[in-house]
């Protein structure tokens, strides 16, 4: 048995070995998820380093998600479940999901969509910061599916879940022209795009669109605009390589206007907004 400041140093050296891009940061979240406590609370802790720890070790350092291991992925302030099966959210959504609450200050009750809602990160953080809203979620992996309904479960248990596909005209139905807010985070990695180890856990088609990485963004534009009311937003993440294309898709649409280009905190291209136009309410 070692004490947990060496065990965590031995764990960043294993991991920093394996090519975990973050290994010190890694192996203190490990510490602190077998020690039920916050990482800063880690310095605190007298004793030796459960022997689960160093099994946890192994298991990232095999490249096994982080997430997967802890059972959660941290977005804003929430602790949403993840596992095998539903795509990881990743920090830079969150810009998207700011920028979503942002713009229904001042709407009353807003009626919300998001579509490609996998975990349910976006619809979740948006009915976490307004409770008044009215939020529905699509989504169409049956393995994604349990992952979404815990989390709405723990959080916003009155966002509504729908089984079903995000490009299909027909879904929600009863919501035609009504939404203020629509949001997704949908497949958008161009096919034959290299990824990381952890990233091929993902579900393949939570992660690819295609060979240009746009054929949900493009198939969903029409349900967009059936579901926005006139002037209602909509703000869409894509690859950083594929702003162009999404501003084009939009454009040739011909229903949306003030398309607009969104970056990430490293000044990559990461989302794209629009509004309805009014004269087609």
């Amino acid at each position: 048995m070692t004490s947990v400041a060496e065990s965590v140093s031995a764990a960043a050296a294993t991991l920093a070995s394996a090519g975990v891009a973050s290994p010190l940061v890694d192996a203190r979240l490990l510490a602190a998820h077998v020690l039920a406590c916050a990482p800063l609370e880690l310095m605190f802790h007298e004793g030796d380093m459960p022997e689960e720890f160093f099994a946890l070790v192994q298991r990232r350092a095999a490249r096994e998600p982080l997430q997967h291991i802890t059972g959660v992925a941290p977005f804003g302030p929430l602790d949403l479940a993840v596992g095998p099966g539903v795509f990881i959210p990743r920090p830079e959504t969150e810009l998207l999901a700011q920028w979503a609450v942002d713009e229904l200050r001042g709407v009353e009750k807003p009626q919300v969509v998001d579509l490609c809602t996998g975990s349910g990160a976006l619809a979740v953080f948006i009915a976490h910061a307004r409770i008044d809203a009215l939020v529905s979620a699509v989504e169409y992996a049956s393995a994604a599916l349990p992952w979404a309904q815990r989390n709405i479960e723990m959080f916003t248990p009155g966002v509504e879940l729908v089984h079903g596909d995000a490009t299909d005209i027909s879904v929600l139905p009863g919501l035609a022209a009504t939404v203020d807010l629509v949001v997704s985070n949908p497949p958008y990695v161009p096919l034959g795009s290299q990824l990381d180890e952890e990233s091929r856990r993902d579900p393949a088609t939570a992660v690819f669109g295609g060979v240009t990485g746009l054929d949900t963004i493009t198939g969903m534009l029409p349900v967009v605009h059936a579901l926005l009311r006139g002037g209602g937003k909509v703000g869409i993440e894509h690859d950083d390589a594929t702003g162009a294309g999404v501003r084009e898709a939009f454009a040739a649409h011909g229903g949306f206007g003030e398309i607009t280009q969104h970056r990430d905190l490293a000044g990559r291209e990461r989302f794209v907004t629009a509004s309805k136009l009014l004269s087609q309410e």
